[in-house]
């Protein structure tokens, strides 16, 4: 693990929630009327990568404990990517914000996988 002394030193959490804030800048600007449903959602399950992957990390210590929090993360990742969709299917992303938000979760994605498939080299 190197240099890695909290969770904010995972490049992981970096990408989550670099991720996280750019969708809460572009939800800005839905409509009001998706304030409680795609506006919540979305900045919900972005926001709940990155605590998922800060509450693993503190629970390397127990591999199976650790792999079921990234599992959570990689669930979170896996929902923010579908509310995208909707966001692009309702018109309130264009094209490229949406190709290029989705493909930095589908790179958080593989990240998590690794480490979900590699506890070993995580725990402690």
């Amino acid at each position: 693990m190197g240099n890695i002394k909290t969770h904010k030193d995972l490049q992981v959490y970096q990408a989550a929630f670099k991720a996280a804030t750019q969708i809460h800048q572009i939800s800005m600007f839905f409509p009001p009327e998706e304030k409680y449903s795609l506006t919540d959602q979305v900045r919900r399950s972005s926001r709940s990568v990155c605590a998922n992957i800060g509450e693993a990390f503190r629970k390397r210590r127990y591999p199976k404990s650790f792999i079921v929090k990234l599992s959570d993360s990689e669930a979170e990742a896996a929902e923010t990517q579908i509310w995208l969709d909707f966001a692009l299917e309702f018109g309130y992303i264009d094209n490229e914000k949406h190709a290029l938000l989705y493909d930095k979760y589908d790179h958080i994605l593989s990240q998590l996988v690794i480490m979900i498939n590699s506890p070993e080299k995580w725990c402690i």
